[in-house]
C-alpha cells in the first residue's frame, strides 16, 4: 500500500512538472511579437520617409495626418513591448535584469491586473488617434463610419473605466490590512500620547489632598 502511494506521489510530481513546463510554449508567441516590432519599425520608417519627402508639397492637414500615423505606430510598438515583457515575466519566467542599468522599474512590478489596465489605456489612445485622423478628413468620411468609430471609442473608454473600478473594488475588499503608519503618526502618536499622559502627575488630586490636610 505504501508503495502504491509513493508511486502515485511520484506520478503526481512528474505530471505537475510537465504541466509547469508547458509555460515555455508561450515563449515563441512573445518572440513572434518581438519580430512584429521589426515590421512596425519598417512601416514607421516608410511613413517617416514619405512625410519628410513631401513636407513642402503637403498641406497642413496632410502633415498632421502623417504625424498622427507615426504616433499611432509608436503607441502600437509600446503596446507590444508591454505585452512582451509583462506577459513573459508573468506567465513564463523571470528575466534576470541585474546587469541592465536601463531596465525600466515598471517591468519588474507590473502584475496581470495592471497589465490589463495598461493594455486598455493603450488601446483607448490608439482608438482616439484613429478617430482624430478621420475627423481631419471628415468631408471624405461618411456619417455612418464616424458614428461607429465614436461608438467603438466610447466602448473602449467605458471598458477601461469599469475594469479600473473593478480592480479597485476587489483590492479594497481583499482584506489586506493598510500599511502601518510612520513613527510619530497614527497609532504610534496615539500610544505616545497615552504614555505621556500617564507620566504626567494628576495635580488636581494633589491639590485636593493638600486642602484636606489644612
Amino acid at each position: 500500500m505504501a508503495d502504491v502511494k509513493s508511486l502515485l506521489k511520484k506520478l503526481e510530481h512528474h505530471g505537475e512538472q510537465a504541466l509547469f513546463a508547458t509555460r515555455w510554449l508561450l515563449a515563441p508567441f512573445y518572440l513572434g511579437l518581438g519580430i512584429s516590432i521589426v515590421v512596425l519599425l519598417l512601416k514607421f520608417m516608410a511613413e517617416l520617409f514619405h512625410l519628410v519627402t513631401h513636407a513642402f508639397s503637403s498641406t497642413e492637414s496632410e502633415v498632421i495626418l502623417g504625424v498622427l500615423a507615426l504616433v499611432d505606430l509608436a503607441l502600437t510598438g509600446s503596446l507590444l513591448i508591454i505585452v512582451i515583457f509583462s506577459g513573459y515575466e508573468n506567465f513564463v519566467s523571470k528575466i534576470d535584469h541585474s546587469n541592465h542599468k536601463d531596465w525600466p522599474e515598471w517591468m519588474g512590478t507590473i502584475d496581470f491586473a495592471a497589465l490589463k489596465l495598461k493594455l486598455l489605456s493603450s488601446i483607448v489612445a490608439i482608438s482616439a488617434i484613429q478617430l482624430l485622423k478621420k475627423f481631419m478628413v471628415i468631408e471624405k468620411v461618411g456619417e455612418r463610419e464616424i458614428f461607429w468609430l465614436v461608438i467603438i471609442h466610447i466602448v473602449f473608454v467605458v471598458s477601461s473605466v469599469l475594469l479600473a473600478l473593478s480592480d479597485r473594488i476587489s483590492g479594497h475588499g481583499s482584506g489586506h490590512a493598510p500599511p502601518a503608519p510612520a513613527s510619530g503618526h497614527g497609532s504610534g502618536s496615539h500610544e505616545g500620547g497615552t504614555k505621556a499622559a500617564a507620566a504626567v502627575p494628576d495635580l488636581s488630586k494633589d491639590a485636593a489632598a493638600g486642602g484636606n490636610h489644612h
